[in-house]
């Protein structure tokens, strides 16, 4: 296999506190440290194993978005990614829309394997890996828990309600990690300065013949309720009395 192409959306940090403008508009950026979505870097921790087993000889890192998503890629090209594309687009954009713009440039690229996280911190749709299977007509394997590539073939270990479920797809195919597939390494600070020595290609959206057309329009935000303050109770009898009070038992 010649390429595996990566996607890394740009995502408020795990560690931050989700904050919603007071106008309602949507979430508080300004400020706010922006990282990779967990997923897609498990995703690429994945693809760089992959080529260090001499399985693929280049690892392509992907963003959809605005001219700042390039901090991120260059955090993906500083963990061993061999170069990056940004499709630049500052509308808001839905799944549909990401895996169009990422069968456009799979249908440049023509990768071997496509990796991606299972879903994106802030939205959560769990939809774009699936779509852009149907887009370019190939497998699809998500959820993967565990990875392994022979004979112009995918077998996939994924995490379902029942438990684990085992699957071999053809490849090119499209592959969605899941948390327990890896643990992504740390960027040290000599891979850094390396990283602003590979190349990183900005493409505007409109270059590709992709119009962002967003099937859904969000009209508001809003926090969530803050939780009500427990009771304490002083006997099993009043607890009792307490959960008959909230139709409980």
């Amino acid at each position: 296999m010649e390429k595996i192409l990566v996607g890394l959306k740009r995502a408020v940090d795990y560690n931050v506190r989700v904050r919603v403008r007071n106008d309602g508009s949507g979430v508080e950026t300004d400020g706010v440290k922006m990282s990779i979505n967990p997923f897609d870097e498990i995703a690429l921790e994945e693809a760089l194993r992959i080529r260090e087993r001499g399985e693929a000889t280049e690892v392509i890192v992907l963003s959809i978005g605005p001219a700042d998503a390039q901090q991120q890629l260059r955090t993906g090209l500083a963990m061993g990614a061999d170069r990056a594309i940004l499709v630049q687009s500052d509308a808001e954009l839905d799944a549909l829309d990401r895996a169009r713009i990422f069968h456009a440039i799979v249908e440049r690229e023509t990768p071997g394997l496509v990796l991606l996280g299972k879903q994106a911190i802030d939205d959560d749709n769990n939809q774009t890996g699936q779509m852009l299977a149907a887009i370019w007509g190939r497998p699809q394997a998500t959820f993967a828990s565990k990875l392994a590539l022979q004979d112009g073939k995918a077998r996939v270990t994924r995490e379902v309600d029942a438990g684990l479920e085992t699957i071999e797809v053809e490849l090119p195919a499209v592959v969605t990690a899941d948390l327990r597939l890896n643990e992504p390494r740390y960027v040290k600070l000599p891979d850094i300065m390396k990283a602003k020595k590979k190349p990183l290609d900005t493409i505007p959206v409109d270059d590709l013949g992709v119009e962002p057309s967003p099937a859904l329009q969000v009209t508001h935000y809003a926090p969530p309720e803050p939780r009500q303050k427990g009771i304490m109770v002083g006997t099993v009898g009043e607890l009792v009395d307490a959960l008959k009070q909230k139709g409980l038992i």
